[in-house]
């Protein structure tokens, strides 16, 4: 007869999980705050924690400043699916007598001091989870990344009552992650710490990545207010060209003055409502997830493509355009001073 875990293996399994493990709570005693299952269920025990993949086709036209769209639908589409997949593994946990509540994939952030939502912490870290329950392992940029997939998935959880068999970690020899750092080197804010790390333990087993600085500087690129390198010769999928600082004591100057100009653009097509934004969220960036595969020679030729690829300006009609770092410069420069304001 299946166990609860076989059940909840084949569920994952038939939703299209690409890998699937589990936690509980003797396995994240010692965590941060983000770990802790009770947060979201006051009497659970374990969790499920899966990651589904993004379609590798629309990552290399996206990373091209070709097609936008496509990736964003596609990682909208499939954040939902994770959400949706968490909650239905909850709801057959319950059916089966055991309370149970799935974490939304995204976007869901505790309303703690100092800064409140915007300092995004999580309800629950999946990605803590994910490294403790063999999903996958820490790559440089802290973001997870699988056998299969590199960090081209989506992670999904479900915390639940029942008494699951935890899954070990994969093996620390066997991660792909060789600290090639391009995931620091696709990031135009320099979000990474280039050389210290953070460390994290998790029921008597430590994990490591690469310490971050302020996350307001992954909200001003991220977020598409800005988007330029500051090589200015390449950029994301924004128009924006705000002065990153390198000193994180300047960025809520710098993100107030960028979202009040980020608001009055014209508007793009796609985009989607976020909690920490008064107007639409558009997908620019996410490059240091989007680059690293598997295998190094893959992860150099995406690292090559995002910056060959010249920038991106915003025409009146709110259309984006790939153009070189010259012209874009050109056309910047270009612009009535009511209208550069919106983008430097």
């Amino acid at each position: 007869m299946a166990t609860l875990t076989d059940q909840v293996t084949e569920i994952i399994r038939s939703y299209g999980g690409a890998r699937m493990g589990i936690t509980t709570r003797e396995t994240l005693v010692g965590g941060p705050p983000s770990a802790d299952l009770a947060f979201i269920l006051p009497e659970a025990r374990s969790a499920v924690t899966f990651a589904l993949p993004l379609h590798k086709e629309f990552i290399r036209p996206f990373l091209a400043k070709e097609d936008r769209l496509s990736h964003e639908r596609d990682n909208l589409q499939v954040n939902i699916l994770a959400t949706g997949l968490a909650a239905h593994i909850a709801k057959h946990l319950e059916q089966k007598g055991f309370p149970s509540q799935g974490v939304v994939s995204n976007e869901s952030y505790r309303d703690e001091k100092p800064w409140g939502r915007l300092g995004m912490n999580p309800d629950l870290s999946h990605r803590y989870l994910a490294v403790r329950s063999g999903v996958g392992w820490f790559g440089f940029s802290g973001n997870v990344i699988t056998p299969e997939y590199g960090a081209a998935v989506i992670l999904g959880t479900c915390v639940t009552s029942a008494e699951l068999k935890p899954t070990d970690p994969l093996p620390a020899e066997d991660n792909y992650c060789n600290r090639c750092k391009l995931c620091l080197a696709a990031c135009c804010s320099g979000m990474m710490d280039s050389e210290e790390e953070a460390r994290v333990t998790l029921g008597g087993k430590e994990f490591t990545y690469a310490k971050r600085k302020k996350y307001l500087r992954c909200e001003f690129v991220c977020g598409g207010i800005t988007g330029l390198h500051p090589s200015k010769k390449w950029s994301t999928w924004s128009p924006g060209r705000f002065f990153i600082p390198e000193d994180d004591g300047a960025f809520r100057e710098a993100m107030v003055k960028g979202i009040k100009a980020y608001e009055r653009r014209p508007r793009m097509d796609g985009g989607f409502p976020h909690i920490l934004m008064r107007s639409n969220l558009y997908l620019t960036c996410g490059n240091c997830q989007l680059l690293c595969w598997p295998d190094l020679e893959d992860r150099k030729e995406n690292f090559r493509i995002l910056t060959s690829t010249g920038a991106v300006v915003q025409n009146p009609d709110g259309s984006l355009q790939r153009v070189s770092w010259e012209e874009a410069e050109a056309y910047v420069r270009g612009l009535d001073e009511e209208r550069r304001a919106l983008y430097m």
